[in-house]
């Protein structure tokens, strides 16, 4: 590869905007490095010849330089001349060619070779002096002239909303209907074919696993695997460019660009999952792409030897936020996706993370203020992991006003109630209704709970009732891998069966978790492909299983369609009736110019729980009596009675003797789930089959509301 070294580049006479920016003529170029001796901009031609120019210093540490040459599709990186003292923070190292963090685009993909390392291989502190660039992604100068033209948001409430988390490539990489060339890619995802059958559910939004530009890590590619969850983000402004069906010189932005579009002209919300806590930099034995090389103790919690990072996401590093530029990197991330690319939120993955000062989670940290005040992102969803593995790293129901979070604790509770752990009653409840006890406080409501049951972390819907181990043989980690706290229950029998007893009671299982998930408040997130029975083999840790394994089969769409339509049903119970979607906490009292209260609690026999009753080891079944009080008096909705039985033997419930004045009509029967809109005699005792789950509702046009 030839070096050219040429002449300084134009000095700009103002700041320029960090990254490169095409002004229709040619590009400025603008980086941050406070340690930097000496920046150079790399070019690359068609061939890979390289050719440098030296940007000029200017105000608050940032390097630039314009040429009025350059064109869009236009291959460069940046080499930083400056200390290399690993024990001050500082691993400057000319060798290594480094992304731009504020690249719109990335083509290519790093390939494994001891030069991609900016330490020896045998020592983190001693420099490497091999060139990197034959083996690192190039960033690409982009031109901004997409046409949006109406494109406009949903703008769905919180309240309103069902997310379906899925994966990019996984969702249509063996779809037929959608044409071979953009199978798992955004026009992929965004195709009618697939978009067919998120409106048949009836989802709101899709939250869609990484799609920043991340890192195969060397040793998934050693073992013939790949980093398929995406969690190793390297480039926070660039849509990864395997997703892309435009291939990787550009396209790819504009190609997302259209997937937002169509998915908001099909009235679908686009959430990203983003990955701010970490970087695929790792950690001292990782390597130098991108942040370490620029500035390492500008992006990276350092430990108090300074040649170290502080890990609090169990991937090597830790992003720094309380320092100024990684703060501004991010925001600038999270405005760009807003405003230029048009997403309607953000699920931030192991979020604690981003609210640490030093060691300890802080409501008011940094980034949480900075958030709070952007009003550009006070237009967008805010969803917090609420964990990461440091100290005190389980800050569930912490976060300030405005953000919802994955309640851990539903998925853990609602898990073991349904598998039948003795005691599980009274959290149920808790968490059915919305989780007061963690999100009663601050001016938060219901939908500060995003409910889950299963996420791409751990089993599917289809193995958590099929599997009580995980099956991770796969990951080359000896079954090492993934967590052991499953709280799952095989119904039996462990992995695929013929026994139809096994199957009957799978399915009926995988019923009564939908029809929990769907009518508890809260907001309810759907795994995507749970609706068939989509299953792993028992791979709780599939981040590395780009295959058939995580891929969805859509032959299972047509196997499981009752399951399918099961689903949709509930989607839809749930956008029709508000009493499920509230906007405040239910409070067990009555509405104004009502004699009932918002909710009561019944023993199977119809009469009212006791305390007693609460706290016996052996309560597994209860009737949750929903008055139709919306909190909104303008919508007032059906009453509604809840009967769950997670006891393993059919049970008598009775309808209480004040509601039997009302006529009741079955709407939900996870035993039967065809068998929906049958009148029931209210004075008769009506039996639940054991591990079953039964709605009732009682029209308001057929009776008086009290």
């Amino acid at each position: 590869m030839t070096v050219e070294i040429t002449s300084p580049a134009l000095e700009l006479p103002t700041t320029a905007p960090l990254g490169a920016r095409h002004d229709g003529h040619g590009a400025s170029f603008a980086l941050f490095s406070s340690v930097a001796e000496a920046v150079e901009l790399c070019l690359f031609d068609a061939a890979g010849e390289e050719t440098r120019w030296s940007l000029q210093p200017g105000d608050e540490s940032v390097w630039q330089g314009y040429l009025p040459d350059a064109r869009p599709g236009q291959r460069y990186g940046y080499r930083i001349h400056g200390p290399w003292d690993p024990s001050a923070g500082a691993r400057c190292n000319p060798a290594k060619l480094l992304l731009d963090p504020y690249a719109r685009a990335i083509a290519g993909d790093v390939r494994w070779h001891p030069a991609v390392y900016g330490h020896a291989a045998d020592d983190p502190d001693r420099p490497d002096d091999q060139d990197s660039a034959p083996y690192v992604p190039r960033s690409l100068l982009t031109a901004d002239s997409f046409e949006w033209g109406e494109d406009r948001r949903p703008g769905r409430a919180m309240a309103d909303s069902i997310f379906y988390e899925v994966h990019v490539k996984g969702f249509t990489k063996l779809h037929p209907g959608v044409p071979e060339e953009l199978r798992g890619t955004y026009a992929g995802l965004a195709h009618p074919a697939a978009m067919e059958h998120l409106k048949r559910l009836g989802v709101t939004a899709v939250e869609l696993l990484p799609v920043h530009t991340y890192v195969n890590d060397a040793f998934l590619i050693e073992r013939g695997l790949r980093n398929y969850w995406g969690y190793q983000s390297i480039g926070y402004f660039t849509p990864h460019n395997a997703y892309s069906s435009s291939g990787d010189q550009g396209g790819q932005v504009d190609e997302f660009r259209r997937m937002v579009r169509d998915l908001h002209a099909a009235g679908l919300e686009v959430i990203l999952d983003v990955v701010f806590n970490h970087t695929a930099e790792g950690s001292e034995w990782g390597p130098t792409l991108c942040f370490r090389g620029i500035d390492n103790a500008a992006y990276y919690r350092l430990a108090d030897d300074r040649s170290h990072y502080v890990d609090d996401t169990g991937c090597g590093n830790t992003v720094d936020l309380h320092q100024p530029q990684a703060l501004r990197l991010v925001m600038d991330s999270l405005r760009y996706w807003a405003e230029e690319m048009h997403v309607d939120g953000f699920r931030f993955d192991l979020a604690a993370s981003l609210g640490r000062a030093s060691s300890d989670f802080d409501p008011h940290s940094s980034f949480l203020e900075a958030v709070g005040q952007d009003p550009a992102l006070s237009e967008v969803k805010l969803i917090a992991e609420p964990w990461d593995i440091g100290w005190g790293g389980y800050d569930l129901g912490q976060f300030p006003a405005g953000w919802s979070e994955w309640n851990g604790k539903y998925r853990d509770t609602v898990r073991d109630f349904w598998r039948g752990t003795e005691g599980t009653l009274p959290d149920f409840a808790t968490r059915v209704t919305g989780s007061r006890d963690l999100f009663g406080h601050g001016g938060r409501r219901p939908t500060a709970s995003v409910n889950i049951i299963t996420v791409h972390d751990g089993f599917t819907l289809g193995d958590l009732v099929s599997y009580n181990s995980k099956h991770n043989e796969a990951n080359g980690e000896d079954n090492r891998d993934g967590s052991d706290d499953n709280r799952s229950w095989n119904c039996g029998l462990e992995g695929p069966t013929d026994d139809h007893e096994v199957l009957d009671l799978r399915a009926r299982q995988r019923r009564n978790f939908l029809a929990t998930l769907m009518l508890s408040e809260g907001v309810p997130l759907l795994l995507g492909g749970d609706e068939f029975a989509r299953s792993q083999g028992g791979n709780n840790n599939a981040y590395c299983q780009d295959d058939e394994l995580t891929w969805f089969d859509w032959s299972a769409v047509t196997e499981h369609a009752d399951l399918v339509d099961f689903t949709a049903r509930l989607c839809r119970l749930r956008e029709q009736h508000p009493v499920f979607r509230r906007r405040q906490f239910l409070h067990g009292t009555p509405a104004p110019e009502t004699t009932r209260d918002d909710v009561d609690w019944y023993r199977p026999d119809g009469l009212s729980m006791s305390p007693q009753d609460w706290n016996a080891s052996f309560a597994r079944a209860v009737t949750i009596a929903l008055s139709g009080d919306t909190g909104d008096e303008t919508r007032p909705d059906d009453p509604f009675l809840w009967m769950i039985n997670a006891w393993w033997e059919p049970l008598d419930f009775s309808i209480p003797s004040s509601l039997r004045d009302l006529s009741w009509q079955i709407e939900l029967d996870t035993t039967n789930p065809g068998g929906i809109g049958r009148m029931i005699d209210p004075t008769a005792p009506v039996t639940l089959t054991g591990r079953s789950l039964l709605l009732l509702r009682s029209p308001r046009s057929e009776q008086a509301v009290n």
